[in-house]
């Protein structure tokens, strides 16, 4: 009875794997970078995440993602980095 019950689950984990596997890359497809916004480069965004790095903004973002309390200034950073790294990062001008 083990034997069997042993057999059945490896038939199921390896068909569960199996399904794992086809799914990984057959149906996607990259989307592209996305458009900024009107106005906006690459490099006035570059420039504006710098400003936000010299304020210690990523330090507060670290405090923010650990459920550390913000002022309402240093949330509103955090928000604005965070959409500005989004944006950077979806143009794809890190690339």
């Amino acid at each position: 009875m083990r034997g069997f019950i042993a057999v059945v689950m490896v038939s199921a984990l390896s068909a569960l794997v199996q399904g794992c596997g086809g799914a990984s890359g057959g149906g996607y497809q990259d989307p592209g970078p996305r458009a900024l916004p009107s106005g906006e480069t690459c490099d006035s965004i570059r420039g504006q995440l710098n400003r936000l790095d010299s304020k210690g903004v990523p330090a507060q973002v670290e405090r923010a993602s650990s459920g550390g309390s913000l002022s309402a200034s240093q949330r509103a950073d955090v928000d604005k980095y965070n959409q500005l790294l989004n944006q950077y990062l979806g143009a794809r001008c890190h690339v």
